[in-house]
């Protein structure tokens, strides 16, 4: 098995062409068909049934698609790790974060990193916790910044608790106070607010709706379905108040009030995750210990 044929089966599984594959992959539909064929035979099974306009994977291929994803994952991984130069002059780091931590946490560690390796390429990928470890565990990412606890058990990542962040609540300043104007408030109070609520599968939703309900309420949403930017560009414009992380109402600037929870208050626990069958590049490594040591 090679890899140029996993390569050649991959292209052919998410185009379901095997011309407009052969075009993906920069080679003749003659060559690629028969690398395909080779494969079938190696392997004992049919990887498609092919019909005229209809190409579909078999339960071969589809058993195969994920481990052929992963296997070119990690090579291209492995190359990228033997082509980097003494002193991380060059390479890259492929880093998953939520896009609240994108906005809060990354923005200053980021700047030293790149202030002390300029050469290492960034590339950075928002999503919610739960798409960011599928991610990682196809090898589309080295390292991932997420909310614990995970969203599925994946005993295949291994996470390193990174802080424990309070959450506020921020609203305009030209709309009433929240909490009648103390200086804390609670969850009871966010009872019968008009609240800017965040799409489902955002970490942040889920935390803040299920707070609501354990304080005996169902939450009133003025707005809902934005990402960060969106939801705080509600609020500054008066269409409800939010929850969101510290740090985040910090960078905001102005436009926002913020207020704190009042104790226990609501609070979220941020953990760096990798793979654990495969070390990180020595880029993604050197990151994760200045985020360890932010």
């Amino acid at each position: 098995m090679q890899l140029q044929q996993l390569q050649y089966f991959v292209a052919v599984a998410e185009t379901r062409h095997f011309t407009r594959a052969a075009e993906v992959v920069h080679v003749a539909q003659p060559s690629l068909s028969q690398q395909i064929k080779a494969l079938e035979r190696e392997l004992g099974a049919d990887l498609f049934l092919r019909a005229r306009g209809n190409i579909t994977l078999t339960d071969a291929g589809e058993a195969l698609l994920p481990l052929a994803r992963r296997i070119l994952a990690d090579a291209d991984t492995a190359r990228h790790e033997v082509l980097e130069l003494a002193q991380l002059r060059r390479g890259r780091v492929r880093l998953g974060a939520t896009p609240s931590l994108c906005t809060g946490l990354l923005p200053d560690v980021l700047r030293a990193f790149h202030d002390r390796y300029p050469g290492i390429q960034l590339l950075i990928e928002e999503g919610g916790s739960h798409d960011l470890v599928r991610e990682l565990a196809r090898g589309a990412l080295d390292l991932a910044l997420v909310v614990l606890p995970l969203p599925t058990a994946s005993p295949a990542l291994t996470t390193v608790e990174l802080l424990r962040e309070d959450l506020v609540v921020v609203s305009s300043p030209e709309s009433p106070r929240p909490g009648g104007g103390r200086r804390a408030v609670r969850i009871t109070d966010l009872e019968g607010e008009r609240l800017v609520m965040f799409r489902h599968g955002y970490d942040l939703r889920e935390l803040t709706v299920a707070a609501c309900r354990t304080a005996g309420f169902e939450p009133d949403f003025a707005v809902e379905g934005g990402e960060m930017d969106a939801v705080l560009g509600f609020v500054r414009a008066g269409l409800g108040m939010a929850v969101v992380p510290r740090m985040v109402a910090a960078r905001s600037g102005r436009g926002l009030r913020v207020t704190p929870l009042a104790r226990p208050g609501l609070h979220r626990t941020i953990a760096l995750a990798h793979r654990s069958d495969v070390a990180p590049p020595r880029a993604a490594r050197e990151l994760q210990r200045m985020l360890l040591e932010r």
